[in-house]
């Protein structure tokens, strides 16, 4: 099994996605298969943190919604990779929901936004930062360069960079005793993306 066919193996919900919108689901998927096996050997010189956003989430994007885009059009395309996208994050909402139920869990949430997004979000990982003071019960960064916007650009589908800006918004923006701010992202045309979680 190539790189690509394991990486889509665990896309079961653009997979579904798909189905909903053509009876050409194989076909569709295997080209996107291919399509996403030449964007990873075509970029296998960038760095580990790089590739976990790449390999996981940005290329296969991109592979699906191009090779849908060509046969189905932009409208069913992006639906494909928005409808995964907002139920996979429903699920991931659901979960951190339950866990900020529990005692002393959400001040230790917005504590672990300190070192997780410097590991995740940092230069290692392709993007370049804003880091502010340490505030009390609060955590404040900006994005000025991102490797979702920067790669779904060259890939000519930079429209898709939105979808992943609005997942951040359907995970944090309703956790129960958390505030998450957010007044613009580099996908929507802003000059950066802030983040802002409070405890509240």
């Amino acid at each position: 099994m190539t790189a690509a066919e394991q990486i889509m193996e665990k896309k079961s919900l653009m997979r579904a996605e798909l189905d909903k919108q053509t009876r050409n689901g194989d076909e569709l998927w295997k080209k996107a298969t291919e399509k996403l096996e030449t964007f990873l050997n075509g970029h296998s010189s960038l760095s580990k943190g790089e590739r976990m956003h790449t390999d996981s989430r940005i290329f296969p994007a991109a592979a699906v919604y191009l090779t849908v885009k060509e046969e189905l059009g932009e409208k069913k395309a992006y639906a494909v990779v928005e409808n995964a996208a907002i139920k996979g994050c429903a699920g991931t909402a659901k979960k951190l929901e339950k866990t900020m139920k529990i005692p002393g869990m959400r001040g230790l949430f917005v504590k672990l936004w300190n070192p997780l997004t410097k590991k995740i979000f940092g230069s290692n990982s392709g993007f370049k930062n804003v880091f502010y003071p340490k505030e009390k019960g609060a955590y404040r960064m900006d994005v000025t360069s991102c490797p979702y916007f920067r790669h779904f650009t060259e890939l000519g589908c930079s429209e898709l960079t939105k979808i992943f800006c609005e997942n951040d918004e359907r995970v944090y923006g309703n956790l129960p005793g958390l505030k998450f701010e957010r007044t613009g992202t580099l996908g929507k045309g802003a000059k950066c993306c802030d983040f802002y979680l409070k405890k509240i």
